[in-house]
């Protein structure tokens, strides 16, 4: 479930007739045609001839407490996916196609309203039993039941999911036209084994410590709860020759240690604890890797381009809480948030300025608005501000010297305006006398450098601000609850942005419990653009409903809005080998933090601490 966007390519489509009005093609794109064709052998980004074997250790941040990803409750590895395959996958160099991968073809009609899959013949669990059509519509079915709200309105666009016969799946998508929500079908769902969730009164609606049965390149060798995953590769595993696969995953055994404090994964990683390490601390990237492995060539750092749309990483507030309802409180909180200083002085001078709730991508919003993004904003025009159509969107900035008066001012002023004024040193409510209280919630306390800052600037205008550090199973339950004032998300989105907008900014998930709405966004335009977006026929209108989305969502100030980076900093130990050329839009290190490409050069394993 969780691998969404992983390395991809397809095979043939096989030789079966199609219906009327329908065709059979071996892969799946929403514009245009397919980058790779049914006979390519690999990807560009993979070695065919690395070799398989050897041991890789990571590290993940936080905890689990179950291995069941397919329900809302309990906090599974992130690497779980590498047990499961998905019926298609991306390929790395294309943001809106998906490749067979349990499914060798895929049969549609001209409008789209449906689609039957066809397993591939040799497809097995690792228990031997082959991968059903049965196996796809219990998953579905499970989903509906018990899955967590995100994932089911990922793909709340499908209706029915049917199987025909033992290899053919057919679903059937809400509206015609729009191919997006079957890739979005095909990429996201991960078969589970009926056969083994059905015996010796196995429940898949809860949690469990018991390893799944797979259908992956890897299985859950052992567990020791909260602490370790080990999983090895199944050396017959079925898709191992599929050119989707051809050059992936090389390691014989891979370990996941996880770390509650991020400093002491870290100083783990120095004293040669794990071997490959995905950087997101500025200062630490620039002068934290002065160490003896890293001086005398045991550890090398690599900065690894991608041109992957980010998620929007920020601050977000709980407009659920009353303090946050008003734009006016929301904005002024967001005046204080001095990004020029934290960069200057906590971020090493790196990383650039998130402006768009779409990142690195053609999908978020600058300038004016297009002609056409007036379009579709101009019927909403009464209920929103004015500055959305007149001025470009900028977050605040100022010289980075911690002098930021004017900002001050300015967020006073704002305060005042939504009723709150400075009284004995307290912003208070000049209805009710309560005082003005945030607590930033954080279930790992990385950020706790950048916070800590921010809770100084707001406490000078008289906010009573804190910060409050959980245990992860604390944090999960709460960010569920909606039990916050403001947190920390990242918002990742697929390409093209599609369903999961509705999650992220829908008003319907504003009040259903797990969702990603975090924000608790009830807003008729934002779901109206969702919608334009969703129903759009090519890219330019997909990127218009979008933009005109992220202005509304921007001059809401539902998001103080963090940074982001283009590049992947890593750290490995030197015995670790990587293809010359990354894929376009690598997703590996971002995802799971798995390196699905690498492999052990033996020859420089006398390296090793």
């Amino acid at each position: 479930m969780r691998r969404v966007l992983a390395v991809a390519a397809t095979l043939l489509a096989l030789a079966m007739p199609a219906f009327a009005g329908t065709s059979v093609v071996p892969a799946l794109k929403q514009f245009g045609e397919p980058l790779f064709k049914p006979d390519f052998q690999h990807f560009p980004h993979s070695n065919p001839d690395a070799p398989k074997g050897g041991a890789l250790t990571l590290a993940a941040p936080g905890s689990f407490d179950s291995l069941n990803g397919l329900i809302l409750r309990g906090v599974p590895p992130r690497t779980l996916g590498l047990i499961s395959d998905t019926l298609m996958v991306a390929s790395g160099w294309e943001l809106d196609a998906a490749y067979g991968a349990l499914a060798e073809s895929v049969e549609l009609p001209d409008d789209r309203s449906w689609a039957i899959f066809t397993l591939r013949a040799n497809a097995r669990w690792h228990d031997g039993a082959p991968v059903t059509a049965r196996d796809v519509a219990f998953t579905w079915d499970q989903i509906q039941a018990h899955g967590a709200p995100f994932v089911k309105s990922f793909l709340d666009r499908v209706k029915t999911v049917e199987a025909l016969d033992d290899r053919r799946v057919k679903i059937t998508v809400n509206g015609v036209g729009d191919i997006k929500p079957i890739i979005d079908f095909a990429l996201t769902l991960a078969p589970q084994p009926q056969h083994w969730w059905t015996a010796n009164g196995r429940d898949i609606s809860k949690t469990t410590l018991e390893p799944p049965l797979g259908s992956g390149p890897y299985r859950i060798k052992s567990v020791d709860a909260g602490r370790s995953v080990v999983y090895e590769r199944v050396a017959d595993y079925w898709g191992r020759d599929l050119p989707v696969n051809r050059g992936l995953y090389n390691f014989d055994n891979v370990k996941i240690d996880y770390y509650r404090d991020d400093d002491v994964m870290f100083e783990a990683f120095k004293a040669g604890a794990y071997d490959f390490r995905p950087e997101y601390r500025a200062q630490r990237w620039s002068t934290g890797y002065d160490f003896p492995a890293m001086q005398d060539g045991r550890i090398v750092k690599i900065a690894v381009p991608s041109d992957l749309p980010l998620g929007a990483q920020g601050f977000r507030l709980n407009t659920r809480r009353a303090a946050f309802a008003d734009p006016k409180v929301r904005e002024a909180l967001g005046l204080l948030f001095d990004f020029d200083w934290i960069r200057k002085n906590i971020l090493s001078g790196q990383y650039r300025r998130t402006r768009s709730n779409f990142p690195n991508s053609e999908f978020g919003a600058s300038g004016l608005p297009s002609p056409a993004e007036l379009a579709l904003l101009d019927p909403f025009r009464a209920s929103l501000p004015e500055r959305l159509f007149t001025q470009p969107y900028e977050p605040p900035t100022t010289d980075g010297s911690g002098n930021n008066r004017a900002q001050q001012r300015e967020a006073t002023r704002l305060f005042k305006e939504a009723g709150w004024e400075a009284r004995n040193g307290k912003l208070t409510n000049v209805k009710s006398g309560e005082i003005f209280r945030i607590e930033f919630l954080d279930g790992s306390g990385a950020l706790t450098r950048v916070v800590q800052p921010y809770i100084e600037a707001l406490r000078k205008i008289g906010v009573e601000a804190s910060l409050r550090i959980v245990d992860s199973a604390q944090y999960q339950a709460r960010l569920d609850d909606f039990d916050f004032d403001a947190v920390v998300v990242n918002m990742n989105f697929f390409t093209p942005p599609g369903t999961e907008l509705r999650g992220y900014f829908g008003s319907a998930a504003a009040g259903t419990k797990g969702s990603a709405n975090y924000a608790g966004i009830r807003e008729p335009a934002a779901d109206a653009l969702i919608e334009k977006a969703l129903s759009a026929k090519d890219l330019d209108s997909v990127q218009a409903a979008t933009r005109a989305l992220d202005r509304v969502l921007l001059w809401g100030f539902y998001m103080i809005p963090h940074w982001h980076n283009p590049d992947n900093w890593i750290a490995h130990k030197t015995w670790l080998a990587h293809p010359a050329t990354p894929p376009k839009y690598d997703q590996d290190y971002r995802n799971s933090n798995f390196p699905t490409t690498w492999w052990v050069d033996s020859a420089k394993l006398g390296a090793r601490p």
